[in-house]
């Protein structure tokens, strides 16, 4: 009994530490692209640094949801 909650436990723990690092990784990701992305945008529409921003984050939103939704169908929780 004390064995299988054990085994759970370690289960659940190495399931949660995987997301976390994935996380904390796709964060570093999207602040190394941000200034990146942000410049380009800027340069391309030539508009105002606070529209600029607001069309980047637009962009990046889309990107990531429908990154999201992809790898929500590739690995469905049971």
């Amino acid at each position: 009994m004390v064995q299988k909650r054990l085994n759970k436990f370690k289960q659940e723990f190495g399931k949660t530490l995987k997301t976390a690092i994935a996380a904390a990784l796709g964060l570093i990701m999207a602040l190394a692209w941000r200034d990146v992305l942000q410049g380009y945008i800027e340069k391309l529409l030539t508009v105002s640094p606070l529209k600029g921003q607001l069309i980047g984050a637009i962009i990046i939103t889309i990107i990531s949801v429908i990154i999201i939704l992809i790898i929500s169908k590739i690995n469905p929780e049971k």
